[in-house]
């Protein structure tokens, strides 16, 4: 099965993650609405944001194609901690997971382009984070790291520092949970090529 890959995503760090293990595929910017419809639950809300933005994409496109949809929240006693609006919410978000342990959740979707939902999961990681001091919180929102990151840190970044545990996947925390998604790939019979050099072609 000649089967190219597209990653439906406009994260900087799911394509790296990708690149990092040598895929190669071809990135398309998804269109979706990250509202959250009625008493769903931050599993149901997050499979779903990854199923749409597949989807978003596989309608425009034909072929051997495999769609990747992907979307990451931070979860809090139930409660989904997406982007920061704003500095304020961020110091929110960063008072919430401080000194506590929180739940990752990333959820992924490959479609093909006749719009069938081929494979859904979620993949959860639980992630202990330090007792933040104040002059941390305010430090780290200056950096401008935490303004385009779930819960308002990146663990592959400056917010490492505030990391005490993982259990779980580290790459689902990232973004996208690299062995779940090609096992899947490879279940639905993609020839998952790797580049020599690990860059996208």
């Amino acid at each position: 099965m000649n089967t190219k890959i597209v990653l439906a995503s406009s994260s900087p760090r799911r394509k790296e993650l990708l690149e990092s293990v040598g895929v190669q595929f071809k990135v398309i910017r998804p269109e979706s609405e990250e509202s959250l419809l009625g008493s769903e639950n931050p599993k149901d809300y997050v499979l779903r944001l990854a199923i749409e933005k597949a989807l978003s994409v596989s309608r425009n496109l034909a072929g051997e194609l495999l769609i990747i949809g992907a979307d990451t929240i931070v979860v809090v006693d139930n409660e989904i901690l997406g982007k920061p609006m704003d500095e304020e919410e961020a110091r929110n978000m960063l008072s919430k997971i401080s000194g506590r342990t929180h739940n990752v959740l990333t959820a992924f979707s490959i479609v093909d382009p006749q719009n069938r939902v081929l494979h859904s999961e979620v993949v959860s990681t639980e992630v202990q984070v330090k007792t933040l001091e104040p002059v941390e919180i305010q430090g780290y929102i200056k950096t401008g790291e935490p303004m385009d990151k779930a819960g308002a840190y990146g663990i592959q970044g400056i917010g490492a520092f505030m990391i005490e545990e993982i259990v779980g996947s580290y790459t689902n925390v990232v973004g996208l949970p690299l062995v779940e998604v090609l096992e899947a790939l490879k279940k639905l019979g993609a020839q998952i090529i790797f580049s020599g050099d690990g860059s996208r072609k």
